[in-house]
């Protein structure tokens, strides 16, 4: 090993510059972080360093930097009957066209992942793991990502852009923190209101549970359901906010007191879980609703069930093929499907029931871009949202990517969206007291997996005991948490 030059030695000044360089010039080599988000080295797809400097190549050409996402969809998955069908096909025309308008600049690497990829994204956080430049997010992680610091203050680059001031105040607020900041940027609007056939209800979807609980009866005599749902606790609670708020919300019910506690035992839920007990014990609802793996919904395509209280985005991307009661067919499996049904007056748009009293409940979810801490490129992934935002950009990303209704207000305007499909989904919405399920709760996880379990529990599991109790109980274990 070398000795170490004696700090009285004399070194020539032009040769201690030389080294110096040298040796800065060996620091940042050595510092350079590897490939991030990158597929496997025998993908077909090579994906550059995500954090590579936008220079250029020994060839003296430019070099893009990839932009790295994370969504649900495989842009190489081009099986037509995938469940993600329809966000694969945007994927595999989109990326294309970004990277066509970013020749020499960026270019955009997706990485499919599952369900899982919210909670993945705070363990690659955590874990100075393998993260992307953005995700794709649902306002249901937000708290998580935020007590869990997972994603970037995004503050000044919305306030300073240009597509800001046109956004719906409330989906903005949706994504702002508890300190005020800026987390998230949403980009659709996902209410949850009811989805049914017009030949089961000529004169309307019954305005109260009691009307409901009739018209259910008359339905029965001719072998058909009131109605499906996401009954189960499958996916580690999903029907929390996806069916159980909407009905205890329209008894005035909720999940938490405001300051961040579980609130469950109260009159107005207990209330809601007898009505949801009703439908059950009549059974005026296929088992199905209770097996998870989308099994609900099966019944509502065939027109076996009459009607479907469910998110928007769901109903858009994914209720499809249809076959209407007369049988007529909505079978390009495609989002489409549900749009012409709608357009066609075989199916329409609801709030859910309310007693008299009552505004009807509904969970409302918001989609759109979160930049992960440690995001490699936050250039890119700034460039890669203000190209999403450009309005016929975000048009087809709202309808394709999304789903729902768009949350810039101009947007909903263009005639994309003067459709009977959104113009009656918009209007139930705005007869309905939407906001997201979670109120004040910050820990989503728990809060699924408890409140999905004792409703689940009390409505399906044993009909006969103590609800006031079984509600307390849960409240109890999730205000318990350290």
């Amino acid at each position: 090993m070398p000795m170490p030059v004696p700090m009285s030695a004399k070194i020539p000044q032009s040769l201690l510059l030389s080294l110096l360089l040298c040796a800065a010039a060996l620091l940042a080599a050595c510092s350079q972080p590897g490939p991030v988000g990158a597929p496997p080295s025998d993908s077909a797809t090579d994906v550059p360093a995500a954090n590579a400097t936008n220079g250029d190549s020994p060839d003296g050409d430019s070099e893009p930097q990839p932009v790295v996402t994370w969504y649900y969809y495989d842009q190489d998955n081009t099986d037509p009957e995938a469940n993600e069908r329809v966000g694969n096909a945007y994927l595999a025309r989109a990326i294309p066209q970004f990277n066509a308008d970013h020749a020499g600049q960026y270019t955009w690497v997706n990485v499919p992942r599952d369900y899982n990829l919210s909670l993945d994204l705070v363990t690659a956080v955590q874990n100075n793991g393998e993260i992307p430049d953005v995700m794709r997010m649902s306002i249901n992680n937000m708290p998580t990502f935020i007590r869990n610091n997972t994603v970037q203050d995004l503050t000044d680059f919305v306030m300073n852009s240009e597509w800001a001031a046109d956004l719906n105040p409330t989906a903005l607020e949706a994504c702002r923190g508890p300190d005020g900041d800026i987390y998230c940027i949403p980009l659709s609007a996902s209410p949850y209101v009811v989805f049914y056939w017009t030949d089961y209800f000529p004169n309307g979807f019954p305005t109260t549970p009691a009307a409901l609980l009739e018209a259910a009866a008359d339905l029965q005599d001719e072998d058909i359901y009131a109605l499906t749902y996401w009954g189960s606790t499958a996916l580690d609670g999903e029907g929390t906010g996806r069916y159980y708020y909407q009905v205890i919300r329209s008894f005035g019910g909720s999940y938490d007191d405001g300051a961040g506690n579980m609130q469950l035992d109260t009159p107005e839920n207990i209330a809601a879980i007898e009505f949801m007990r009703a439908i059950v014990a009549g059974g005026y609802s296929p088992e199905a609703v209770f097996m998870g793996n989308f099994e609900e919904e099966d019944a509502f395509k065939r027109s076996l069930a009459a009607a479907f209280p469910t998110g928007y985005f769901s109903a858009y991307l994914y209720l499809n093929p249809l076959t209407a009661p007369d049988g007529t067919e909505y079978a390009t499996v495609s989002s489409q499907d549900m749009e012409a049904a709608v357009d066609a007056g075989d199916i329409a748009i609801a709030p859910f029931v309310a007693p008299p009293d009552q505004m009807p409940g509904c969970h409302t979810d918001y989609f759109g871009f979160v930049i992960p801490n440690g995001a490699p490129n936050r250039d890119g992934a700034e460039a890669y949202i203000n190209w999403i935002m450009e309005p016929a950009n975000q048009i087809e990303w709202v309808l394709q990517a999304g789903g729902g209704a768009p949350v810039s207000q101009a947007l909903r305007t263009q005639e994309a969206f003067q459709t009977p499909f959104f113009q009656q989904g918009l209007a139930a919405a705005e007869r309905s007291d939407c906001a997201p399920w979670f109120g004040s709760l910050l820990r989503i996880p728990e809060a699924k997996r408890i409140i999905s379990n004792v409703f689940f529990d009390l409505v399906r599991g044993d009909a006969t005991q103590d609800i006031a109790q079984a509600l307390q109980r849960a409240e109890d274990e999730y205000n318990a948490l350290p």
